[in-house]
């Protein structure tokens, strides 16, 4: 009799969908399904959701991947998913009221309040990462004063994942890594009682859940989860982590040293440590990973693929295809024939490896003998060099692998300058859903079905393309860098005198059209006047 293909499941709970993959213990995926949660915004500045339909989207999502699946032998299952934000439940297993999302901003003043006030050094020191709106001890003081009532009603405080395994396991609890944005001293691993009391918190410290490994069996399925699922009765739930070092996990970082780049709509980097290591002035995010004192120091930079997107349109090449876009920067020598690109093309700013929301984007060193080409290749690197920064902030040393993901690691043109701008080799995955994948390693240790994390994504196997960075190119692109960032700090103060010239500019066209001082001739070349 032919024996079932064993399999764990992993579950991506992330802000706008949830995925739910299984996946064989040999890596391959046997069935997948996504469903679309929404965000509520009942006032400005609020993002909420509701609990029960985040619950309703996973418990749909399970059921589908088990269906395409077929007949399998489950042997666990581990569930990741966004971070942060207030996810209050009451006495009774109930959500005391909306989940309050990472992203809302109704606790923005506060913030700036905490911040006047050392408050927010005192979470920087502790917690390794700055204070932020969406962060839970400024949430709760923030509903303490607005909501008194839920507060009152809530037993105990669980974030998305955790939500999501209590559905399944009845079991209350989370891992170090969901608990270091909250009041976790992330050098120990342990809930720090000093900044819960520098705080004056102390009447939220019954809130807080107790710590669990992330790869230890936190809770089987019960009847109640089994009949809304179609999981088995028993099947062991991991504790799991929060997206960020499940994504990792996904990617095979999983050791100090080693280390993951993001090129999406946004950038990311990320490495782990030892221990922490990071200056309290850098603004890293810092999360326990729950073995001692181990953590992944990340910086996020705004500046991803939308810079690309952009420069495409400006340069009047919005008709190319990306493959001919790539050929005209293919066709550019490294360096951009001295063209620099400064990546801060978003609008609120940058906030990696500096804060300033008044940074702006810019090319540099052109003339009117550059060409299309030049500036496009120049955005691909100026994309890189942020990139590279971000690793020598973090000390990502300069032989280290780097696995890169995102949509941007899709073009090999981009990996391939990655790498000779960086002088890191990169690794590119072409896995689909890595936090699942994330997930569904550390069920397979749970279960026993792998001693260790490394173990379990050697049994999952590896899809990855490595690029390695051209040697002959290290010295140019080492002098890009010191000029990309000296020019950089050099125009940094004019930002903000840039941004209220923008801002004058945009009031001026918004009121009544003037008559002109002088009228352009018909006949007469741009720049001129009769």
């Amino acid at each position: 009799m032919r024996s079932r293909v064993q399999a764990v499941l992993g579950i991506d709970a992330g802000t706008t969908s949830v995925k739910s993959v299984v996946i064989s213990t040999t890596g391959d995926v046997l069935g997948a399904a996504r469903s679309t949660v929404r965000i509520r915004r009942p006032q400005p500045h609020y993002a909420e959701q509701d609990m029960d339909e985040v619950w309703s989207a996973v418990g749909q999502t399970i059921s589908a991947a088990l269906a395409e699946a077929g007949d399998v032998e489950l042997l666990g299952l581990s569930v990741t998913g966004q971070g942060d934000g207030a996810w209050l439940v009451d006495a009774g297993g109930r959500p005391a009221g909306p989940a309050v999302l990472w992203l809302d901003g109704r606790a923005a003043e506060r913030v700036a309040r905490w911040e006047a006030d050392g408050r927010g050094e005192l979470v920087r020191c502790t917690t390794g990462s700055a204070l932020f709106p969406g962060a839970l001890p400024v949430l709760l003081e923030e509903l303490q004063d607005s909501d008194p009532g839920l507060l009152t009603r809530a037993a105990t405080q669980l974030n998305c994942k955790d939500w999501i395994r209590f559905q399944l396991t009845g079991v209350v609890g989370t891992d170090a890594s969901e608990a270091s944005r909250t009041y976790l001293d992330v050098a120990t691993g342990r809930y720090s009682e000093e900044l819960i009391e520098g705080l004056g918190h102390g009447g939220f410290r019954r809130l807080l859940p107790p710590l669990f490994p992330p790869d230890a069996v936190c809770g089987r399925v019960t009847e109640k989860a089994a009949r809304e699922t179609g999981l088995p009765v028993g099947l062991p739930v991991a504790t799991g982590m929060v997206d960020t070092p499940a994504g990792g996990v996904g990617l095979g970082v999983v050791g100090p040293g080693e280390a993951y780049a993001i090129l999406g709509t946004t950038a990311f980097v990320g490495a782990v440590q030892e221990r922490v290591s990071a200056p309290v002035d850098v603004p890293v995010i810092t999360l326990n990973l729950g073995q001692g004192t181990q953590v992944i120091e990340c910086l996020a930079p705004m500046n991803g693929t939308p810079n690309l997107d952009w420069a495409r349109e400006a340069t009047g090449l919005a008709g190319l295809e990306w493959s001919q876009i790539e050929e005209l920067v293919n066709a550019v020598p490294a360096g951009a024939r001295g063209v620099l690109y400064l990546p801060y093309g978003g609008v609120s700013g940058e906030r990696a490896p500096f804060v300033d929301t008044a940074a702006s984007a810019a090319w540099l060193n052109i003339t009117v003998r550059t060409s299309p080409g030049e500036l496009l290749r120049a955005v691909y690197e100026g994309i890189a060099l942020s990139l590279g920064e971000c690793m020598d902030v973090l000390g990502i040393k300069a032989d280290a692998t780097v696995r890169l993901c995102g949509g941007g690691a899709q073009s090999p043109v981009v990996c391939q300058i990655v790498a000779d701008v960086t002088g890191r080799r990169i690794v590119r995955s072409t896995f689909a859903e890595l936090g699942a994948r994330g997930a569904g390693a550390l069920a397979l240790v749970a279960v026993g079905a792998a001693p260790d994390l490394p173990a379990a994504l050697a049994q999952f196997g590896d899809d990855a393309q490595t690029f390695e960075a051209d040697p002959r190119l290290r010295a140019l692109h080492d002098a890009q860098a010191q000029v990309f960032r000296d020019v950089r700090d050099a125009v940094r103060r004019h930002w903000p005198d840039l941004r209220a010239v923008q801002a004058a500019a945009h009031a001026a066209d918004a009121s009544p059209a003037s008559e002109p001082t002088a009228a352009l001739s018909a006949d007469a070349p741009p720049g001129t006047t009769t």
